[in-house]
């Protein structure tokens, strides 16, 4: 009989924090909460990356995770000399938190509602996180006091640890903040996917081509296509409501230009993949620009 191993990096963990349906009241509370605190527009937009061209969630969490563990290596491997530049580590790091923390909670608020299990790995990676700030918080207090305050940075070191597995597998498993469109297919060949009169001015209808999921719309007297899920969290855009050249995903509510796919506001850090699209012979057809 073969032997069964387990994948590379057990997922044990994450599975058992994902069964846990206890966790949904606070987190749901927490994320409507967040919600209403962070409403779309700039601030919103900011936080989410729309102006950076990708989320801006994981580039801050590399300043906070930067700091407060250099200040752990250099409790421990710098000698005295060192430990003033701990200290300062570890402020730079308690203040780059406030903005990597708000960000963080403004991914998770768009995902928490259609995912049981992002909902419930995300409020523990939150709460982990809390845990870890709080520790350095009172290792910097103690420094400053003229206490030690080493084992507490290394508690709030191997706390923010742990935060960090859960954080990669809320990005690398359950996809928050990647680009809900980077793996599509892309049809070269022109596809008939529609009757022409299957579809009216105003109007927005999803077809397939060769197993990707394509909006058409026909709007002011022309025809645009993009791919139909949203790059953001992968809504459904032939849902959404068609503007003056826009289309606004029903999910996040992020716009995007339906000429070329441009994103003109967020939640949504990426553009929408436009396609070509053209009537032939009554019928209509699509391929990837």
């Amino acid at each position: 009989m073969t032997e069964r191993l387990l994948p590379p990096g057990n997922r044990a963990p994450v599975r058992a924090i994902a069964g846990l349906d206890a966790l949904d009241p606070p987190a749901k509370k927490l994320g409507k909460a967040i919600r209403g605190l962070i409403p779309q527009g700039p601030v919103k937009d900011a936080l989410s990356g729309s102006w950076l061209g990708h989320t801006l969630h994981p580039l801050l969490t590399d300043v906070t995770i930067g700091t407060f563990m250099s200040a752990v290596m250099l409790d421990w491997l710098g000698g005295e000399r060192s430990r003033p530049a701990a200290e300062r580590l570890i402020g730079l790091g308690l203040l780059s938190a406030v903005p990597t923390v708000s960000s963080g909670y403004s991914d998770w608020a768009d995902t928490e509602v259609a995912s049981d299990s992002a909902r419930r790995i995300g409020i523990v990676h939150a709460a982990a996180n809390a845990t870890a700030a709080s520790l350095f918080a009172a290792s910097w207090s103690a420094r400053r006091r003229g206490g030690g305050g080493r084992l507490l940075a290394l508690a709030g070191g191997g706390t923010m640890a742990a935060a960090a597995y859960l954080g990669g597998h809320l990005t690398l498993a359950e996809g928050v903040g990647v680009d809900h469109t980077a793996f599509e297919d892309a049809v070269e060949e022109w596809t008939s996917v529609l009757d022409d009169g299957e579809l009216g001015d105003g109007q927005m209808r999803c077809v397939e081509a060769d197993g990707t999921t394509v909006m058409i719309a026909r709007a002011q007297g022309s025809l645009y296509a993009l791919s139909n899920h949203c790059s953001h969290r992968g809504g459904p855009l032939h849902e959404g409501e068609l503007g003056d050249l826009t289309v606004t995903c029903p999910w996040h509510h992020s716009v995007f230009d339906l000429r070329d796919g441009a994103l003109v506001h967020g939640p949504a850090a990426y553009p929408q993949p436009a396609w070509d699209v053209r009537a032939r012979e009554g019928r209509i057809e699509v391929r990837r620009r």
